[in-house]
């Protein structure tokens, strides 16, 4: 059966004719080609008539286009390929063929590799037949266009001279590149798509460097706007703390000098006159410290709740202090471990916590202010790990130490 096509043997490729197999040589470098009776396939879509020589070309026409209906004309399409130029014609009809086409149809024998023509021809091929293989084998190796000539050695051309128009061989004419040449084309593409990938990997992570200098700067403002601002709240503490100090020592001046001017009434000693009394100190008038303080209503709470349980047990001072450094502990616990649910649940019945905190007016609202609630009928308190609040953790603590410091917390 003739020849329906030219395959490639490097990659399997079915070309139509031998203009597509020489395109398809210049474009992959292969150059092993040889005819087989498989048809191209002629896939034509009903909806738009556009040809499709393989399945995986109607599937992108399919995805690019949504068309799916395809007519198989490959049987109406195929031919015998026709390996040799077409012979020139009849001069009657080369009379009517105007002088381009004349031109066009200049019949020349192909190049081919002179060192394989020489190798042919000491084998004791003719020198027509040693072209004819070479051509028609690609132009490829010895070994090629021997099997070439095997396969067709009882065609009625075998020893003529191959002819080819003058424009095919000016394009086969183009040396084809010998494999150390294929190897160092193929190494300097690969040079380049290195040095494209390590430009490009480069540029990437330039540009992650610059993200993480932009986001070590953030961080570094953030924190110290974060530093400045507990700077700010300590000092605003402080500075709370010694007001509340100077209010102490004046109501405890002034109850002194009610005691010493009762005691003179009682022992029936006249009043100081007015010139030895000093005059008293200026009452300062309370105001209420703007804290940076979040909540700032709720530290003023907490510090509410703090001067009443000292209040309330002022004849046990030893008992108040331990409450608050209990207190405390709870707080720095949570704060510390938000995660542990065991700093976050307090049984109420235990007799520890009873005795230290329970027992006292005060503690357990305290514990609520920093957010615990009771539980399962009031057994427990619990923190939620959702509700933990670190910054009125925070105020708790600082709360309680100056409630532990302050020698005068609560006199007021």
């Amino acid at each position: 059966m003739a020849g329906l096509s030219l395959q490639c043997g490097d990659c399997g490729a079915l070309l139509r004719s031998v203009e597509e197999a020489q395109e398809h040589a210049e474009l992959t470098s292969h150059s092993n080609f040889s005819e087989s009776t498989e048809a191209v396939l002629n896939l034509v879509c009903t909806t738009c008539g556009k040809p499709c020589r393989s399945k995986t070309e109607t599937d992108l026409h399919t995805k690019r286009t949504g068309h799916a209906d395809f007519a198989d004309k490959t049987s109406e399409a195929a031919k015998p390929i026709e390996l040799e130029a077409p012979k020139a014609p009849p001069e009657s009809e080369e009379g009517e063929k105007s002088a381009e086409g004349e031109a066009a149809q200049e019949m020349a024998a192909p190049e081919v590799d002179k060192k394989l023509l020489e190798e042919l021809e000491s084998m004791g091929f003719s020198t027509a037949k040693a072209t004819r293989a070479l051509h028609y084998s690609g132009n490829s190796s010895l070994e090629a266009a021997v099997n070439w000539v095997v396969d067709h050695e009882n065609d009625p051309d075998i020893d003529e001279m191959p002819m080819v128009p003058v424009e095919i061989k000016i394009e086969s004419g183009k040396p084809s590149l010998t494999p150390e040449e294929v190897k160092i084309k193929a190494q300097e593409l690969r040079e380049r798509a290195r040095k494209k990938k390590e430009e490009e990997e480069k540029r990437t992570e330039r540009e992650k460097e610059k993200e993480r200098i932009r986001i070590g700067r953030e961080l570094l403002e953030a924190k110290r706007m974060e530093e400045e601002n507990e700077r700010k709240r300590i000092i605003a503490l402080r500075k709370a703390e010694k007001e509340e100090e100077k209010r102490a020592r004046e109501k405890i001046r002034q109850r002194l000098e009610e005691d010493k001017a009762e005691r003179r009434r009682k022992l029936g000693l006249p009043p100081e006159e007015p010139a030895t009394v000093k005059p008293a100190a200026p009452v300062v008038e309370e105001k209420k410290s703007s804290l940076p303080i979040k909540p700032a209503s709720k530290a003023e709470r907490m510090r509410d709740c703090l001067r009443s349980l000292k209040q309330n047990h002022k004849d046990d001072d030893a008992k108040v202090k331990r409450a608050f450094q209990t207190l405390l502990t709870y707080a720095g616990n949570v704060a510390k471990n938000p995660a542990e649910e065991k700093f976050r649940k307090i049984r109420l019945n235990n007799p520890t916590f009873h005795d230290r905190v329970g027992c006292l007016n005060g503690g357990i609202e305290f514990l609520e202010l920093c957010g615990f609630e009771k539980i399962d009928g009031g057994e427990f308190l619990f923190l939620p790990r959702e509700k933990v609040d670190v910054a009125v953790l925070h105020t708790a603590g600082a709360e309680l130490n100056s409630a532990i410091v302050n020698p005068f917390f609560g006199v007021l």
